[in-house]
């Protein structure tokens, strides 16, 4: 009994730039009331020496915050003390047999310090990640939100064109080009961004403009296209006049979307740098439907496989585990707990999408999924079953690499 005394539980609930922090001991024993602690060098200092003069075993508790938990936790780290990040669900769920609703700073922290001394032997260490990992993590989250960005921005230009030239984005069907991400059509649009820049001109002189355009801007040129545009630039009805306005209206959007595509481009390029950077690289780029961008995502999404325990743990995180959903003679669909990494989800879908279309004959996954399709199951079952078994298979693949590299 005189052990547990000495069993020292920091609750510390973070916030943007200051934090809660209190200290409490088996049996309700109070040792710290909430303080504020704010997230500076000479603070943390304070607060990291007060900790380390505590007697007994002393661990620090926080909820996993995103990024604000960060400085704290990799601090209270790097100055010797045991820190332990807890999933935020699993402190807000912690302990809620109560009718009141109390929200506080202080109530949170005494909350996460009881959690702390419930589960004391369960809580798993914190150890700060390795720095090609966190920035590739932090590549592939930014990447997604241009992403999202230049959809929002395309579609916007596609509005605006439609009341001057109706489908002048499906006159090209050419990629992302591979040297700055720009499209053809958007490029298009900036040179010729009102179908009078084309019809007021004879065939003969737009195909030499289209011409001497291509070559100016890398793109390749071919007769029968600018044939092909010169016909649909014909009898439209303009809502909107050839004018300065209008070109600027037009232009600024087309050339938004050039630059949001460019930091793209390159935000790509150095996800794909750093991941070529970390000893399972090449494993995971053998999975099949795995590319120059989804592979990464998903090397940074997990993270180091020696931080789960086993394939199942994987999958939890991925928030791909079954869930059962079921009451008296009630038997409700098949789902998954979607409480995990939602990116890593993100990711794993489309690799599985990508798979169903491509149908490879000797893929195991894809074996997998199309039993399960023949089956009846519902598709978003059998796309989250194969997510789920991609998992598996990653963490034996990747974990017998790693092994041969680091026995």
């Amino acid at each position: 009994m005189g052990r547990l005394c000495f069993l020292n539980a920091v609750g510390i609930d973070v916030s943007k730039g200051k934090s809660v922090v209190t200290i409490l001991r088996p049996f309700g024993e109070v040792v710290a009331s909430p303080v504020e602690v704010c997230h500076t060098d000479s603070a943390l200092g304070e607060l990291a020496d007060t900790l380390k003069g505590l007697s007994g075993e002393t661990k620090v508790i926080m909820e996993n915050t995103g990024g604000y938990h960060l400085p704290i936790a990799y601090f209270l780290h790097e100055a010797g003390l045991t820190v332990c990040v807890v999933n935020a669900l699993i402190i807000h769920n912690y302990g809620n047999n109560t009718i009141r609703k109390v929200k506080s700073d202080s109530a949170d922290a005494l909350k996460i310090a009881n959690y702390g001394l419930s589960h004391w032997l369960e809580l798993s260490v914190y150890v700060p990640e390795n720095e090609i990992r966190h920035m590739l993590k932090a590549y592939s989250r930014q990447y997604n939100k241009y992403m999202k960005v230049k959809t929002a921005l395309r579609n916007n230009l596609i509005s605006l064109t439609d009341q001057v030239f109706p489908g002048v984005n499906e006159l090209f069907s050419s990629p992302d080009r591979k040297s700055d991400g720009h499209r053809k059509w958007v490029d298009f649009v900036i040179r010729f961004w009102h179908p009078h820049c084309i019809s007021l001109l004879s065939q003969k002189a737009f195909t030499t403009a289209y011409r001497n355009w291509c070559k100016s801007s890398g793109y390749n040129f071919s007769t029968s296209k600018a044939e092909d545009i010169y016909i649909e630039s014909l009898g439209h009805i303009n809502i909107l006049p050839k004018n300065e306005s209008t070109k600027m209206l037009i232009t600024s959007a087309a050339k938004l979307i050039n630059s949001i595509s460019e930091i793209a481009h390159a935000t790509a390029a150095e996800m794909k740098r750093l991941a070529s950077l970390l000893p399972e690289y090449p494993i995971v780029m053998d999975f099949y439907g795995v590319g120059d961008i989804l592979g990464p995502q998903i090397m940074a999404e997990i993270g180091d496989i020696y931080r789960f325990p086993k394939k199942s743990s994987l999958v939890c995180f991925a928030g791909l585990e079954p869930v059962e959903n079921s009451s008296g003679k009630f038997r409700g669909d098949e789902r998954i707990s979607k409480q995990g990494s939602p990116h890593l989800r993100r990711a794993l879908f489309l690799v599985m999408d990508c798979i169903l279309m491509r149908a490879p004959a000797n893929d195991p996954i894809f074996a997998f999924i199309d039993r399960k399709r023949t089956e009846g199951k519902h598709y978003y079952s059998y796309m989250a079953a194969g997510a789920a078994k991609f998992l598996r298979i990653y963490y034996a693949r990747v974990k017998e690499h790693l092994d041969e590299i680091y026995p």
